[in-house]
């Protein structure tokens, strides 16, 4: 069986006017998503709906590598937007619309396990910047202590983070969870200030509008 996950992300946000979501959605899920997943490279996707933060809409797509939305094939059906497309995407409808292309940072490598698994049930994201000053400090800090001690909390399946090849702000660290109250639990508390560290980092963080937001996965069920 081929891998379900890459060291690359394609994400996708956006939030839409009332009265059009039930047209987007069945856009995205009786078309776009499948449109997206023929292309050589895309290896598995999702969508997902907000329950914390924002924007309320995801599509978060696992990708070989970021040059796959360089290929001969990606750049095909981009150039070729359907009718249904035109009429009921992202870029027409929505009025909030992100699309931002992620390397992964942490892990240093893709392991057999995450390359296998499944997109998980539900997602916490940050999506953040730090002073150039911390940048180094604060990449040691996230992926040696903060990381691990909430991998630790039952109901994480893994945490891993990312930088921003298109798009900002810069990082992204995506949790994956069995389900969407993992980090309200005491568990997940408890290890937010187990380091002394996190307290001179944290402060420099930076994060953009709706982060960290919480997201269940809508489709495929």
């Amino acid at each position: 069986m081929g891998a379900k996950k890459g060291t690359a992300l394609l994400m996708v946000w956006a939030d839409v006017p009332p009265e059009q979501e039930e047209e987007f959605n069945r856009w995205y899920n009786e078309e776009h998503l499948a449109e997206r997943l023929s292309v050589p490279g895309f290896l598995s996707g999702a969508r997902y709906e907000a329950v914390k933060g924002g924007p309320k809409h995801l599509a978060c797509y696992e990708l070989e590598g970021a040059a796959v939305l360089e290929s001969e094939a990606y750049r095909r059906v981009q150039a070729n937007p359907t009718e249904r497309t035109k009429r009921s995407g992202p870029t027409t409808i929505a009025t909030t619309y992100i699309r931002n292309v992620y390397t992964m940072i942490h892990p240093a490598a893709l392991t057999p396990e995450i390359a296998a698994s499944d997109m998980a049930p539900a997602l916490q994201i940050g999506r953040m910047d730090v002073p150039p000053e911390v940048d180094a400090e604060f990449n040691i800090w996230y992926n040696t202590i903060y990381v691990p001690n909430y991998e630790k909390v039952p109901g994480v399946i893994r945490g891993r983070r990312y930088r921003a090849v298109t798009g900002t702000p810069t990082y992204l660290t995506l949790y994956e969870f069995e389900h969407p109250k993992v980090s309200e639990g005491a568990a997940w508390l408890a290890q937010r200030d187990a380091s002394p560290v996190t307290a001179r980092i944290r402060p420099h963080m930076r994060h953009a509008p709706g982060s960290p937001s919480v997201y269940v996965k809508t489709f495929p069920r």
